[in-house]
């Protein structure tokens, strides 16, 4: 594995990606003609300072994950922030959601070349190799697991691409099953990296690890499902996007719909508010534990490296569904939050897993 070298100077991952498309985006968004291509060391190098940079949590994981894993993870998250705030940071006028359509259609364009190079024999053939340092990167990992196809990534692009329609004043959740459905494509295709990355090739390859993949999704669902929960406002307020369906997993309707949430927003205190929410948001809670309940298997079936890990995911929805039970499920108002005292115990956890083996529940 190639030493790290610093990052170029005009790639700080401290900038937010969507201002450095001045630099290394598509033709129409560059501020200049000329290509930035780095070098492979400064991709990794850029890709482990995004990842250590933003969100606090994960540079507290990386130190968690296997040491010839690192640079893989963090080419995988750099991927994951790239598509996140190429389909969130343009805005959420019509116009600003055309720019985000267009910019996933060339991230989703760039994903094709760095995959048709990584493996000769991939399906999609593509004339020029990547540029980009997200994908420069990618690649080399690519390259070191041959299980790890462009499906996953193409899967978390499409969530990002669906995120410019579902969810929107134009076209909200209808169902359940409509939001699960997104899920499977904004949420699960994380955990089937990290699996595959860990070792274990997907169920089309190998179906003695189908119930692995089916318990990492259910994990990756809770997980997405816990988060729109936790951020209705911001989500409301910031993005203009509703992720409550307006009907539950039984088809009962929820009464959450966009006009009585903004109406709501207010009345902290006002029972004609609280308990309509509370009583609209509280089934989808439920059945979000349900899933933590069906995935929380899955660490004690892998190995000592990867295991912690996937442990530490789980258990830390598992703890923001417990803080969003602690709030009488009233989200809309007060976003739950852990306390550092239970990060910090919650990572200690996760290390005893790592030194005792497995099995152990820590």
């Amino acid at each position: 594995m190639p030493a790290s070298a610093p990052p170029s100077p005009s790639l700080d991952p401290r900038t937010p990606p969507i201002d450095l498309l001045r630099l290394i985006g598509p033709e129409w968004e560059r501020a200049s003609p000329d290509i930035l291509v780095p070098t492979l060391d400064e991709s990794i190098a850029y890709c482990r300072g995004l990842a250590t940079s933003h969100y606090e949590n994960f540079s507290v994981l990386s130190s968690l994950v296997p040491l010839h894993l690192r640079d893989d993870f963090a080419a995988v998250y750099a991927f994951c922030r790239w598509s996140d705030d190429l389909g969130d940071e343009t805005g959420n006028t019509p116009e600003a959601r055309q720019r985000s359509e267009r910019l996933l259609l060339w991230w989703s364009d760039e994903l094709r070349s760095c995959f048709s190079h990584a493996h000769p024999t991939f399906d999609i053939p593509h004339p020029t190799s990547p540029t980009h340092p997200v994908f420069i990167a990618l690649r080399a990992t690519a390259n070191r697991h041959k299980h790890l196809t462009a499906k996953p990534f193409e899967n978390l692009i499409a969530a990002f691409v669906q995120d410019q329609t579902l969810g929107t004043p134009e076209f909200p959740y209808q169902t359940w099953d409509q939001l699960l459905d997104y899920c499977s494509r904004s949420a699960n295709p994380v955990g089937r990296i990290v699996l595959t990355l860990g070792g274990y090739a997907p169920p089309e390859v190998d179906p003695s690890n189908a119930e692995r993949y089916a318990m990492s999704d259910a994990t990756c669902t809770a997980l997405q499902l816990i988060n729109f929960w936790q951020d209705v406002r911001r989500d409301l307020l910031e993005r203009d996007r509703v992720y409550i369906p307006n009907l539950g997993p039984d088809g009962t309707p929820t009464g959450l719909t966009r006009e009585r949430l903004r109406a709501w927003l207010d009345q902290t205190n006002e029972p004609r508010a609280r308990v309509p929410y509370v009583r609209g948001l509280r089934p989808l809670v439920d059945e979000t534990a349900a899933l933590f309940d069906k995935g929380r298997p899955l660490p004690a079936t892998l190995d000592g490296g990867i295991g912690p890990v996937v442990w530490l995911f789980g258990a830390g929805g598992d703890a923001i569904l417990r803080a969003v039970r602690g709030l009488g499920c009233a989200t809309l108002w007060n976003r739950p939050r852990l306390a550092s005292s239970e990060k910090a115990l919650l990572v200690g956890r996760a290390w005893l897993r790592t030194k005792f083996g497995r099995g152990k529940s820590g």
